[in-house]
């Protein structure tokens, strides 16, 4: 306390940096989450379409940043009404609180990039055969109003989180809701062409860079640290600091333990070990265990892990059989673990009931899937979604971007 009173600082000054920090740090690493994202997809799409799928994620981030701030912030935090169901669309960013424990300007910037990392699931699941503009167009949406519109309900103290659903870090919130926008999408956009036979057949078609989507998950990984620790919202004193480093284990577990599962089911199922499964076993056992990562004992956040890197295996198979095209498994990682972790948050949380989760599950599906449902069929009915079969045929790196990803590899095409 002398040292501190030399400084001219108090505790609560101290610790209002520390946890400002703190905050801004996870921010930091859940951003880079988009530098995964962008990797993963273009490492699972082929080489034709990666420079597109890139500069989808760079301008969906973008988009994210500018339209949470005008508009997106307001409406999921700003002097909302507890527990209701209409945002009161306050002003811009509001005023700091008195009693408030990090900065203002902190919590937003963690925010944002959490809207993005909902926006990035949809990229994946509707890559190759999407027009550029329409989705850019759709991102202005989802980012502005759908997404924060579900966010007030939850995290904004709305009528969701009144009913007792309980989303420690976003299994729901996030990762759900960015699967039922991109399955609204992909239900109107088709399948790429090719993909699917007659009878039931399926094409694989597969990725142009492994080693690109394998970075990808690994930077996912980490950034994952940042999205769970930093949900815990404080780390300067003992029993929240604790609490910080049971979130970190918990999460790395469950990521490891659904890698290991999607492995061992694929030698049981094939015979072989396929890579891009167990790159989404892994993300599926952190999306599982975002919905809580902190109540659970270190055993149970292995069986959530175990469970969901297995389970993820089965949905991705599971979409292809009812013909639901998703290049990169995206609906699967991110909405079928994501349910599966909600489920399971009343088996240690006290707080959480199986009712309360399953309100939460029906009321942000809902919301997303028929708000995106009707911009998407709005924007195929307008300026269309899909581009044209020659387009897809030759790439829409050309179409779209003018750039080719890989030119070195590019067959030239001369007059004979």
């Amino acid at each position: 306390m002398e040292e501190l009173s030399k400084l001219g600082l108090t505790v609560a000054e101290l610790r209002f940096a520390l946890d400002t920090f703190y905050f801004l740090i996870s921010g930091a690493l859940v951003m880079w989450m988009a530098a995964g994202f962008a990797m993963l997809e273009a490492g699972l799409v082929r080489s034709k379409n990666t420079t597109e799928i890139l500069t989808k994620n760079v301008c969906l981030y973008s988009i994210a940043c500018i339209t949470y701030l005008i508009v997106g912030y307001n409406i999921m935090y700003v002097d909302n009404p507890e527990g209701g169901w209409l945002p009161s669309f306050g002003a811009l960013i509001g005023s700091q609180a008195a009693d408030a424990d990090h900065s203002l300007e902190s919590d937003f910037f963690f925010q944002v990039v959490f809207v993005a990392t909902s926006m990035s699931i949809v990229s994946g699941a509707v890559a190759e055969r999407m027009k550029l503009w329409a989705f850019l167009a759709f991102s202005v949406v989802m980012t502005a109003v759908i997404y924060p519109v579900e966010g007030f309900w939850t995290w904004g103290g709305g009528f969701v989180s009144a009913a007792g659903f309980v989303d420690f870090a976003g299994s729901g919130i996030v990762h759900m809701a960015g699967a039922a926008a991109a399955l609204s999408g992909v239900i109107l956009l088709g399948a790429r062409k090719g993909k699917y036979g007659p009878k039931g057949q399926v094409n694989p078609i597969p990725g142009s860079n492994l080693p690109m989507a394998t970075l990808g998950m690994f930077i996912l990984w980490m950034g994952w640290f940042g999205f769970n620790g930093g949900s815990q919202l404080m780390v300067s004193d003992a029993a929240n600091a604790t609490s910080v480093g049971k979130i970190f284990v918990n999460t790395n577990s469950a990521a490891a333990f659904g890698a290991i599962s999607a492995l061992v089911v694929c030698k049981m199922i094939w015979g072989k070990a396929d890579l891009t499964m167990i790159l989404n076993g892994a993300l599926a056992g952190l999306v599982a265990i975002t919905a809580d990562p902190l109540s659970p004992s270190l055993g149970l956040a292995a069986v959530i892990g175990l469970v969901a890197g297995g389970l993820v295996v089965f949905s991705i198979v599971g979409f292809d059989r009812v013909r639901i095209d998703d290049p990169v498994g995206a609906i699967s990682v991110h909405g079928v673990a994501g349910i599966f972790g909600l489920l399971l948050v009343p088996l240690s949380n006290s707080d959480a009931t199986l009712t309360g989760q399953l309100f939460g599950i029906v009321s942000i599906f809902a919301w997303v899937f028929g708000a995106s449902f009707v911009v998407w069929l709005v924007l195929k009915k307008t300026m269309g979604i899909r581009v044209s079969e020659e387009e897809e045929y030759n790439g829409m790196d050309a179409s779209d971007c003018g750039i080719d990803a890989y030119p070195e590899f590019v067959t030239v095409k001369t007059a004979g």
